[in-house]
C-alpha cells in the first residue's frame, strides 16, 4: 500500500489523536476512511450532476419531453384506479416500461 505524506493543522491532528484514542484505531484508519468517504461523496455528487444535465438536455427535447408526460400520466392513472394502463390490461406478459 503507498504510503503519503499531509501536513494537518495543529487542532485537526490534535481531534484525530483523540478520535483515535477514544475509537482504539490508528490514525491511519481513520484518515483512509475519511478520504474514502470524500471520494464517494465526490463521485455521488458528480454523478448527480450530470444526471440532472442529461433530464434537463432530454426534457428541452418535444418528443422526449410528451413521452416522460404520457408516461407518468399512465403510472397516475394506474396508481390511481390500480388497475394497468388500457394497452396493457389484457395481456398479463405484458412488459411495462419500468422493467
Amino acid at each position: 500500500m503507498p504510503a503519503i505524506s499531509v501536513r494537518l493543522p495543529e487542532e485537526i491532528e490534535t481531534r484525530l489523536a483523540e478520535e483515535a484514542r477514544l475509537g482504539h484505531r490508528p490514525r491511519s484508519e481513520i484518515v483512509r476512511q475519511a478520504i474514502d468517504d470524500y471520494l464517494k461523496r465526490c463521485e455521488h455528487e458528480r454523478f448527480m450532476e450530470n444526471l440532472v444535465r442529461e433530464a434537463r438536455t432530454a426534457y428541452e427535447t418535444t418528443g422526449i419531453r410528451k413521452e416522460s408526460t404520457e408516461l407518468i400520466k399512465e403510472a397516475d392513472d394506474e396508481q390511481a384506479t390500480g388497475q394497468p394502463h388500457a394497452k396493457d390490461a389484457g395481456d398479463e406478459n405484458a412488459e411495462r416500461w419500468w422493467q
